[in-house]
Order: C-alpha cells, then sequence, then structure tokens
C-alpha cells in the first residue's frame, strides 16, 4: 500500500515567505537583546537563520518537498543571490580583494582534493566495516552513484548530471544519492555557521594571518562611513535601477552565452568536460559578480553609503532562510549507512582542508569559502563569506566560479580510483 502524502500546515508561497521573513525578524531582533546574549552565544544567529526554516520543514509546518518551494528556491537563487552579489560588490574595494593573494586558491584546490580523494577512502573503508552498504552490480554498484556526489560536491548539479551520465549509475536508485548529498552539506552547512561564530578562537589554533581579509574589510567599511548619507527616495530608486537592471543586463548575456555554448557539440554532450559552462545559472553568477565590480569602479560606488551592502544582506539572509528550508532532520534515519559514508567523506574534505590551513596559517575564512565554493556552489559560497562581513561575498562567488570549471575533472579523477577501489576490495 502506497504511503499517504501529508500535506504541510502552509503551502501557499506567501504564507512561506511570510513565515520565513518574520522568523528572520524574531532572530535578529532577540539577537540584539542583553537577555538573550547568553543564548546567542551557544546558538548563532546566523546558525538559527538556517535551522529555524529546517524545523519547520521537518516538522511539516512547511514544506521543501512542494512545487510552491521549488518555486521560492528559484526566485531566491536567482534573482535574490545575484541581485545581493552585484549590491555586495559595488562597495568593494578591487585593490584589496586582488591582495587577498594566492592562499584562497590553495584552500579551494585544498577542498576539491578533499572531495576527490575522501570518496574512494570512505567507499573503501565501508567496504571493510559495512560490506552491505557497498554492494551492487552493474548498473548498481554505488561507485557509480557516488560519483555524482562527487559531481555535485565539486561542480554543482551540472557537474551531477554529467556523472549520472557518463557512469550510468540507476536512476531509480539516483534519488537515494540525492538524499545523501542533501542531508550531508547541509550537516556541515549547519555545523560552518556555528563555527563562523568561533572564527577568532579557530585562527588563533591555526595561527593565521588575517592581515589581507581586515585590511579588505577597513577599506569597503572606513569607505561606507566616508560617503554614509541619509538616504533619499532617488537613492533607493538609483540603487534600485542599477540592480535590476544589472540583474537584467546579466541575465541577457547569460542565456545568450548559454544557448551559444549548447550549439556547439562539444559542450552540448552531457559526458563532456565542458558541459558545464552550458550552465546559465554559471554565467548569471560570473556577470552580476562582474557588473558589480565594474560599477564599483564608477562614482555610483558612493551608494554604498546609502545602504547598498545592508540591502544584499537582507537578500543573502532570506536566501539562508530559503536554503535552510532544504533540510529534514529526520532524513538522516532514512538510509543511515550510506548517509554515514557521506559523513566519513564530508570528513575527509574538512580534514585536508584544516591540515593544508594549518601548514600555510590560512585563516578559517579560506576553509570555510574554499569548502563551499566545492560543496555549496554559486548558491551558498557566497551565503558563507557574507557571514563573515558583507563586503567578502564576492570572495565566495569567484570562488564558486572555478567550481564549475574543475568539477568535471575533480569528479572523474574519483570516478576513476572509486572504481578501482570497487573492483579491488569489494565482492
Amino acid at each position: 500500500m502506497q504511503e499517504a502524502i501529508i500535506e504541510p500546515l502552509f503551502k501557499n508561497n506567501i504564507l512561506v515567505f511570510g513565515l520565513l521573513a518574520l522568523s528572520l525578524a524574531v532572530i535578529f531582533y532577540t539577537s540584539s537583546l542583553k537577555s538573550w546574549s547568553k543564548f546567542y552565544r551557544i546558538f548563532p544567529a546566523l546558525l538559527l537563520c538556517y535551522m529555524l526554516p529546517a524545523v519547520l520543514n521537518t516538522t511539516n509546518i512547511v514544506s521543501s518537498s512542494t512545487p510552491e518551494y521549488e518555486q521560492l528556491y528559484f526566485v531566491a537563487t536567482r534573482y535574490l543571490l545575484p541581485a545581493s552579489l552585484l549590491l555586495l560588490c559595488l562597495g568593494i574595494d578591487l585593490k584589496g580583494l586582488i591582495n587577498l593573494g594566492w592562499k584562497p586558491i590553495v584552500m579551494f584546490l585544498s577542498g576539491t582534493v578533499g572531495v576527490v580523494l575522501g570518496g574512494p577512502i570512505a567507499l573503501f573503508l565501508f567496504s571493510q566495516i559495512h560490506p552491505s552498504t557497498v554492494a551492487g552490480a552493474g548498473n548498481q554498484e554505488i561507485w557509480r552513484g557516488l560519483t555524482t556526489l562527487a559531481g555535485s560536491w565539486i561542480g554543482g548539479g551540472a557537474n551531477q548530471t554529467a556523472m549520472l551520465e557518463i557512469f550510468g549509475y540507476d536512476k531509480t536508485l539516483y534519488g537515494g544519492m540525492i538524499l545523501v548529498d542533501i542531508v550531508v552539506a547541509n550537516i556541515w552547512m549547519a555545523i560552518l555557521l556555528f563555527l563562523i561564530s568561533k572564527n577568532t578562537k579557530i585562527n588563533n589554533w591555526l595561527k593565521a594571518d588575517e592581515s589581507s581579509i581586515q585590511n579588505l574589510v577597513e577599506r569597503v567599511e572606513n569607505y561606507s562611513l566616508s560617503v554614509q548619507k541619509l538616504p533619499t527616495l532617488k537613492d533607493y530608486m538609483v540603487m534600485f535601477g542599477i540592480t535590476f537592471g544589472g540583474l537584467a543586463i546579466s541575465y541577457y548575456f547569460a542565456e545568450l552565452m548559454a544557448n551559444f555554448l549548447s550549439s556547439i557539440p562539444s559542450f552540448a554532450d552531457p559526458k563532456s568536460f565542458f558541459n558545464s559552462f552550458t550552465s546559465s545559472f554559471l554565467w548569471l553568477i560570473l556577470f552580476s559578480t562582474v557588473i558589480g565590480v565594474l560599477v564599483s569602479t564608477t562614482k555610483l560606488r558612493s551608494l554604498e553609503g546609502v545602504g547598498a551592502s545592508k540591502i544584499g544582506s537582507l537578500f543573502i539572509y532570506i536566501l539562508v532562510a530559503v536554503i535552510g528550508m532544504r533540510m529534514d532532520i529526520m532524513q538522516i534515519f532514512d538510509n543511515p549507512f550510506l548517509i554515514l559514508l557521506g559523513i566519513v567523506w564530508m570528513s575527509i574534505h574538512v580534514a585536508i582542508l584544516f591540515l593544508v590551513a594549518k601548514l600555510i596559517k590560512a585563516p578559517f575564512f579560506f576553509i570555510a569559502v574554499g569548502s563551499k565554493a566545492n560543496i555549496g556552489g554559486a548558491a551558498s559560497a557566497p551565503v558563507v563569506a557574507a557571514a563573515f562581513n558583507p563586503s567578502l561575498a564576492p570572495v565566495g562567488a569567484l570562488l564558486a566560479i572555478l567550481g564549475y570549471i574543475v568539477g568535471t575533472v575533480g569528479a572523474l579523477l574519483s570516478a576513476i580510483m572509486m572504481e578501482w577501489v570497487t573492483a579491488n576490495f569489494i565482492i
């Protein structure tokens, strides 16, 4: 007998969005009160902005499994995210961004290596301690399914689909891999948001040099103070026009570029390394970031003085809440051993990041953004970067674009190693 689907209490988009908005308002208001200071020392406000919607989803007050949620997620990622990037880039100091140096790239690549190696290592460990988890034959071999995780955790959805096509994993079982992807990635996101509140302690342990980051933040904040003024309706209308006019231009050229590349056979082939570049979302994020940076070189940069980064941050927090709704805490128990394999895999990724950061004395910011540029991509790397400081969001966006570039190659390397582990250690 088919199990009855229980409808969520609130399904309408307007009601769900209103509930998320009220949740954010309550969190920000209470976090400013002295009487709540002890609570927020244990549970950071940013973490609650992510976890409270997850609790609402888990308790079926709202649901991420409805078509209405997909519409809400589409608006948050395709409208609010690029708009926030444009606004946050508007006040950026380009020279300060360049002065961040080579460490962000090294940490991003370390995260990629962690994903590439983590898959085969986790597969080998489970072949020894719980063989039934990794059993399978033909197109149901687990390693084939795990390649889709490798694609998702380096390059995102486009690379995930490419791995599914290349290695032909049974599509009737593919839902289980998507579940592992969502659950494990969301658990790490929650942990990361909590650790951001311990940024200073972690940096002290890493003996990290934060000077380049602090200089960038200070330069942006000093500029913001120097142009700060009481905003007028004209200021907001100009900002509105620049933001959504820039978004429209980004959309136009993103679709143009994606359609053009899709017409080239070597790009259109789902099994091709170049297929990731046919993603209009990739180009949307890239063009939004570039337009924001270009605007920052003009007099329009002074819009930072009337709150451009604050409005950009508002959009980011809405996105955090919408992404948080994707997490159903109870799904952890649906396929515990396969999810545990994913957790082991993610732990290897994190361990390599911390090891490299310790060796090169990279700040925790580079760990967090380097990880999410791989695991979360353009939808969450800017969010995590902005959690440290809104002026740092462009770093997350630019590193996430690298994820699209190296995603297919990294996932293929991981797949080759996982196939070898299966052939040699799994009966």
